[in-house]
């Protein structure tokens, strides 16, 4: 489903994104400018609706009247705090890709406001090659996706095993300080994230609901 970089209408201009409404049946405004945000807002949310989104999200300036449903939120920790794992990393293939894809749409359907994979996404991912399972002693115990000096995807598999996920993921970074983000709501991972040495040094964006 096609997005709309720039959704123009009396009441000012948003970023309109229907590409998840497949998926999770959500669509996303992002606020560009307004005089009045709340008719923008009604505007955005109506098209969302006839594209067949049974909720609606919004982010940017003005959303006060509106719940706020989420916050991403920006972690850091330095690598040398992040003590070392036995666990390997195994890349994404493409006979594997499918079985990742699947994997972490069923993990990102419990997060909210977390974008959902599509073939096109797992197929990029496949080219940049900065997808992996992460194996110890036999036994899958999660997924991930990292490069650079940032881990994009986190995925436990097994129950208790997320700090050693993370732990792999590192031996695909090369950078001092390793960087992630995380949802507000996502009090587990952030209490794991705290506990390993990360700090949070920012917020990338807020969704309010609006429908």
């Amino acid at each position: 489903m096609k997005d709309f970089p720039l959704f123009t209408t009396e009441h000012g201009v948003a970023t309109v994104i229907l590409r998840e409404i497949p998926y999770t049946r959500c669509g996303y405004i992002h606020i560009r400018s307004s005089l009045n945000v709340e008719k923008l807002v009604e505007d955005c949310t109506e098209f969302c609706r006839m594209a067949g989104a049974e909720s609606v999200f919004a982010a940017g300036d003005g959303l006060d009247a509106y719940p706020e449903h989420c916050r991403i939120v920006t972690m850091q920790c330095s690598r040398e705090q992040i003590a070392d794992t036995d666990a390997c990393l195994f890349p994404v293939t493409e006979k594997t890709i499918s079985q990742w894809k699947n994997y972490y749409n069923r993990a990102m359907a419990q997060i909210p406001n977390a974008a959902w994979m599509t073939d096109q996404d797992a197929a990029q991912m496949l080219e940049l090659g900065d997808g992996y399972f992460v194996h110890a002693d036999g036994k899958l115990l999660g997924i991930g996706k990292a490069s650079c000096d940032t881990i994009d995807a986190i995925v436990s598999l097994e129950k208790g095993q997320g700090e050693t996920v993370v732990k792999a993921l590192c031996h695909a970074l090369h950078a001092d300080v390793v960087k992630l983000e995380v949802a507000s709501t996502n009090e587990r991972a952030i209490k794991l994230y705290q506990r390993m040495g990360f700090l949070q040094t920012g917020e990338r964006i807020r969704w309010h609901r609006v429908l």
